[in-house]
């Protein structure tokens, strides 16, 4: 059985776009690096696409984070420029997490699954326990190198939350660009 790599909202708005970060811009390269590694062991990587419409001000939201950001068919929704070669099979998401995603890893059989991306302590954080919740015996794995959060104190306060829930956090300084 193989492995999974899920791709957590690499999306221009997120990296470097109406809600990018410098740390969310510094893992690119690792998440590129990660997805590469994947793909030459033959195991398969899927993405989300944090996903929203021209109504997304008036959600629920919206209202809560009134920045619009992921608008379907504007380029801050198209992933980072530099993962846009390697996309596979995408979920559309309207919300954190992503209920198509955890029913897919359930009737998959992977014998692991692994999250990378954005933002540590929204939307990974959300699809790590709704796929634990779906597949609690599936080890699930979160790279945290290859994830950025809202702040670093966001982030690292997400990590701690996976761990406790029995999600193994890979713990490793991002690699530099060579």
């Amino acid at each position: 059985m193989s492995r999974l790599l899920v791709v957590v909202d690499m999306q221009k708005d997120f990296v470097d776009g109406a809600l990018g970060t410098k740390e969310a811009q510094a893992i690119v390269p690792a998440v590129k690096r990660k997805i590469e590694e994947y793909q030459a062991a033959g195991d398969p990587v899927v993405f989300t696409m944090d996903t929203h419409g021209p109504d997304y001000l008036a959600t629920q939201e919206g209202k809560k984070l009134p920045v619009p950001h992921c608008i379907k068919g504007t380029p801050g929704w198209e992933l980072a420029e530099e993962l846009r070669e390697s996309a596979g099979k995408m979920f559309e998401k309207g919300t954190f997490g992503s209920r198509e995603l955890a029913e897919y890893v359930q009737k998959t059989g992977y014998a692991a699954v692994e999250l990378v991306g954005l933002c540590t302590d929204i939307c990974v954080i959300s699809n790590a326990l709704l796929i634990k919740a779906f597949c609690p015996e599936l080890p699930v794995r979160v790279d945290a190198a290859c994830c950025a959060g809202v702040t670093p104190q966001s982030h690292e306060n997400a990590l701690k939350a996976m761990e406790m829930c029995q999600i193994d956090v890979i713990r490793k300084e991002i690699e530099d660009n060579e």
